[in-house]
């Protein structure tokens, strides 16, 4: 039995943008696949190439891609009613970002596709999310840590346009 220690860095930022807003920005530059239709294209891929060409086509222009979302405000807003704070957790990612990670660190697929968390507070709307570099950073791999870091640019770049 092995227990290896994780630390683990949070990006966040707060945007006095309304919830709505915020989360429209969001969703307009992610993909937003069927995923059965998805599962379904990349079990038919032939090859290489033609899996490159089904992620390609689900992927927004962040290069990111939805794959599935809680809508946790809902549960409150069921005890506390329309006022509850909004609360938005959404899986993103891109499978090609992944495998490339995965290949050298295969723990990589225990972070990804990652977490994004959009929530109402009193200061405003938090936009959250768990570095990458960070869960992986401990396992000592340059090339897993170095594209790790560019997934942390891109979601970082993403959530400070939708933010602002």
């Amino acid at each position: 039995m092995a227990i290896r220690p994780i630390t683990v860095e949070r990006f966040s930022l707060v945007s006095s943008k309304p919830f709505a807003e915020v989360v429209a920005a969001f969703e307009a530059v992610i993909g937003h696949p069927d995923m059965q239709e998805f599962s379904k294209n990349v079990t038919a891929a032939g090859s290489w190439q033609e899996l490159e060409q089904v992620v390609q086509a689900a992927v927004g222009p962040s290069g990111l891609m939805e794959f599935i979302r809680f809508n946790l405000g809902q549960i409150l807003q069921k005890e506390q009613g329309a006022d509850a704070p909004q609360i938005l957790r959404v899986v993103v990612g891109n499978p090609l970002i992944m495998k490339k990670m995965a290949e050298h660190v295969p723990d990589t697929a225990s972070y990804a596709p990652v977490t994004i968390l959009i929530d109402e507070r009193a200061d405003g709307v938090h936009l959250s999310y768990d570095r990458m570099a960070s869960y992986l950073a401990s396992y000592d791999n340059l090339a897993a840590l170095q594209t790790a870091r560019a997934l942390d640019a891109k979601v970082e770049a993403l959530l400070s346009a939708a933010a602002n």
